[in-house]
This record gives structure tokens, C-alpha cells and sequence, in this order.
């Protein structure tokens, strides 16, 4: 049997882009992503939890986080969960897991004229096409739900 490596999230932009670019002029952009899930307690109370992931998006999907996305922006990233590990400076070995993006899907609203911007719904694949034909729905989530 097969194996399956595959991460769906809708959240927030944490911060801006670190954009780097490689040998062989290869883009690559990293940024932080907040999703929320909210749920009712036993007493009936509102709770939110949100976890953090650390997005890695190359080529085409980064040059389209570089010119699109900024802190607080909403988006879909499909993609796969990437482990890594390495020995830091005092030989204490380090853990870092990362969702390597292969689909990205820009939900904040629609920008008015003169605005600048693409349109909500907007997506791009790791080829880096825009690729219109990806329906979404709008999120609206209360804005006392996010960290930012």
C-alpha cells in the first residue's frame, strides 16, 4: 500500500514573506500561518485554539507570496508535511516540521478598483499558473478569533 503525505489549511498570514533566492535564481518564500479552530466547552463557553505552522513555498508560489501576500492575509495552502532535523551550535539536536506548499489559494476579499491586488479566489499551482478554475467559499471568522 501507498503512503500519503497531504496538509490542507486555511489561516492567516503570521508576518510578511522571507523571501531568499538560490543558486540557479530560484525563489523561495517562508512564512508563518495561524489557523483557529473555536469550540464550545461543557459550560457552553467559547474556546479558540490556534496553532502555528511554518509555510515553504518555491518558485512561481513564492514569487506570488512576495508580490500578493502580507501579515493577516487570508489563504488556502495545500501541500505536504516536511520534516528536518540538524545539530545546533552546542551539539543539542533540533526538530523542525514544515508544510511544503504545492497549492496556494488567496481568500481575502476582492480589491477595489485602484487598489492593486488580485482577485479573491485567485490560486496558483507549483507550476506558478494562475489557475482560476478553483472555487471558494468566503471565510468569515471574527476578528477577535486571530493573534494579529
Amino acid at each position: 500500500m501507498r503512503g500519503m503525505n497531504k496538509v490542507m489549511l486555511i489561516g492567516n498570514v503570521g508576518k510578511e514573506p522571507e523571501i531568499q533566492t538560490l543558486e540557479g535564481n530560484i525563489m523561495v518564500a517562508k512564512f508563518p500561518l495561524a489557523t483557529t479552530e473555536t469550540f464550545k466547552d461543557k459550560n457552553g463557553n467559547l474556546n479558540s485554539q490556534t496553532e502555528w505552522h511554518t509555510v515553504v513555498l518555491w518558485r512561481g508560489l513564492a514569487e506570488l507570496a512576495q508580490k500578493y501576500l502580507h501579515k493577516g492575509s487570508l489563504v488556502f495552502v495545500e501541500g505536504r508535511l516536511k520534516n528536518r532535523s540538524w545539530e545546533d551550535k552546542d551539539k543539542v539536536k533540533r526538530f523542525n516540521t514544515e508544510v511544503v506548499g504545492d497549492n496556494l489559494v488567496m481568500l481575502d476579499k476582492k480589491k477595489e478598483a485602484g487598489e492593486g491586488g488580485i482577485e479573491s479566489g485567485g490560486g496558483c499551482s507549483t507550476d506558478g499558473n494562475i489557475n482560476n478554475e478553483i472555487s471558494t467559499t468566503t471565510v468569515n471568522l471574527p476578528k477577535e478569533d486571530f493573534p494579529f
